[in-house]
């Protein structure tokens, strides 16, 4: 992989690892379907004007079928779940969680795509993982019956990523970015429309909540979604799914940064290691014709 595309990979995971802090602040206001509904909605009238613009929308209606399955697994059910996580669990604590993406995606992408395990990648994913338990610094959580079934929740949305990365490459390969990007938000607001009655806010979110929505939907599915969508057609699923590796890292940083939270030393490692091994995997010092 190039050095260019390992660039986007970083812009991703920072882009992705700040969903995570804008979601812990708004979910416990709006409550995990309503702030899901809201991110998806917000997503895809933002970029519907430009899909009309350049005359998208006949390729979406002509995928529709396969572009609300993707809605579903890709948005709707892991945006959820982690929404529901992170109303039990800390912002990063559900960023590790997603950092389990890759671990799924890796046996995925052997059974599924039939794609070969080299050494130097099931190094670096390897290490990319040891990196995720240092980042975390081996921190003991005391396990409630919430707790758990939010982690359960979490591990369920990586698994839901995994399976839809090789599915976008196999159903989406000749289509632009933009109406793949569009369709499945699309599709996933009106998934979510059936559960919205039972799921209605107690009181009016505060304005941090609400700019916290504004924020899920443009940056984390309009920019997010795209660029992770152009990575899987350049790059293959499974070093996409590497993005994961880095959330974590910057889901810290940006707590640090906006929360004060302090970045210890099994951090800055961690940090070390995640970004090592994400390279690994992704053959960043292995030289090739096409980088």
């Amino acid at each position: 992989m190039s050095v260019h595309n390992f660039l986007k990979l970083l812009l991703l995971a920072a882009i992705w690892g700040s969903s995570f802090l804008f979601t812990r602040i708004a979910a416990p206001e709006w409550g995990p379907i309503w702030l899901i509904e809201l991110r998806v909605l917000i997503a895809s009238l933002t970029l519907l004007p430009l899909v009309f613009k350049l005359d998208l929308w006949p390729q979406i209606q002509r995928q529709w079928r396969p572009l609300l399955l993707l809605g579903i697994l890709n948005s709707a059910l892991p945006f959820s779940l982690l929404a529901y996580a992170s109303l039990s669990l800390s912002s990063g604590f559900t960023a590790i969680l997603n950092a389990t993406t890759p671990l799924f995606g890796l046996w995925i992408v052997v059974l599924w795509l039939q794609e070969k395990l080299s050494v130097p990648r099931l190094v670096g994913f390897a290490v990319g993982f040891l990196g995720v338990v240092f980042l975390v610094g081996w921190q003991d959580i005391p396990l409630t019956f919430n707790q758990g079934i939010a982690i359960a929740a979490g591990l369920l949305a990586a698994l839901l990523y995994a399976i839809a990365a090789p599915y976008i490459q196999q159903q989406f390969a000749g289509v632009p970015a933009l109406a793949v990007t569009t369709g499945s938000q699309l599709s996933a607001a009106v998934s979510l429309v059936p559960l919205l009655p039972f799921s209605i806010p107690s009181q009016i979110p505060s304005s941090k909540a609400i700019l916290s929505v504004l924020a899920l939907g443009i940056l984390s599915s309009v920019l997010a979604q795209m660029l992770y969508f152009h990575l899987i057609k350049v790059m293959g699923p499974s070093k996409t799914l590497t993005v994961a590796y880095l959330i974590p890292l910057f889901a810290m940083l940006w707590g640090a940064l906006a929360l004060g939270e302090i970045v210890t030393t099994s951090m800055g490692v961690g940090c070390g290691l995640v970004l090592l091994g994400t390279a690994i995997a992704n053959d960043l010092f292995t030289p090739t014709k096409n980088s």
